[in-house]
């Protein structure tokens, strides 16, 4: 029987191990695995911190990174991006990571399948209202809904899934498009240009994860600033009265 290449066909559709109704796939693998790296390469660099002047390349790096996470944040908030950090940056390391692994032979990255893209989605989709609840609470977050009038409600509810579909989408389309053409690439053309479309496609890559934390974080901001504003439209009611 031919073996169909797995770069060829969704990580869905490759079953790994499977008993009764628990079933493993190729994305769940490769999921596990990049959480693995991103677990086990967490506690290697922080096991040793430092706070003098000289520290390790690892801690160094790992500084770096969180910088410009926190930038980033700060520019879009204007409020502290330490209560971010932990969603933003980790939906950054494990895309980027996911994306990245694609270099080496016989793995495929989990955000070439839709249901991982759609899981990542639904995580910033959830995390949109948890901090516009945690900042003004539960009823000033649901009246946001109903303005300027309660005929809006199916609207913003419609605003709020078509932008967790677009983030599903988006991320989806470009990883498993450019699997697909390099696929293709990789069978009728010679050796060298396949491998400029993956350096290619390792850029790629890490454009589309700094994109998709970069939408994340605009989501979340975007319902912050609105809860603000309203909660000092209230505050101004309350002081008037």
């Amino acid at each position: 029987m031919e073996i169909v290449p797995l770069s060829q066909i969704s990580p869905d559709q490759v079953i790994i191990w499977s008993w009764g109704f628990i079933t493993i796939n190729a994305t769940i693998l490769y999921t596990w695995l990049v959480m693995a790296i991103l677990v086990v390469g967490s506690w290697f660099v922080t096991r040793n911190l430092s706070s003098e002047i000289n520290v390790s390349r690892w801690q160094h790096f790992l500084e770096v990174i969180v910088s410009i996470i926190r930038g980033e944040i700060n520019e879009m908030t204007k409020k502290g991006a330490d209560a971010f950090i932990p969603l933003v940056g980790t939906l950054f390391l494990f895309i980027c990571l996911s994306n990245i692994l694609v270099i080496v032979p016989g793995f495929v990255a989990p955000t070439s399948s839709m249901t991982t893209t759609a899981a990542l989605a639904t995580c910033v989709f959830i995390a949109v209202p948890f901090y516009g609840i945690t900042r003004t609470g539960v009823f000033h977050y649901i009246k946001e809904y109903f303005q300027p009038n309660f005929i809006f409600f199916p609207f913003h509810v419609m605003g709020e899934l078509s932008r967790t579909l677009a983030l599903t989408v988006r991320l989806f389309g470009n990883i498993m498009s450019h699997e697909k053409v390099v696929g293709i690439l990789l069978a009728v053309t010679p050796f060298l240009f396949p491998v400029v479309m993956q350096v290619l496609g390792l850029l790629i890559g890490i454009i589309q994860a700094y994109i998709f934390a970069i939408l994340s974080m605009v989501y979340i901001a975007s319902a912050l600033s609105t809860e603000d504003e309203t909660h000092l439209e209230v505050k101004k009611e309350s002081a008037g009265t």
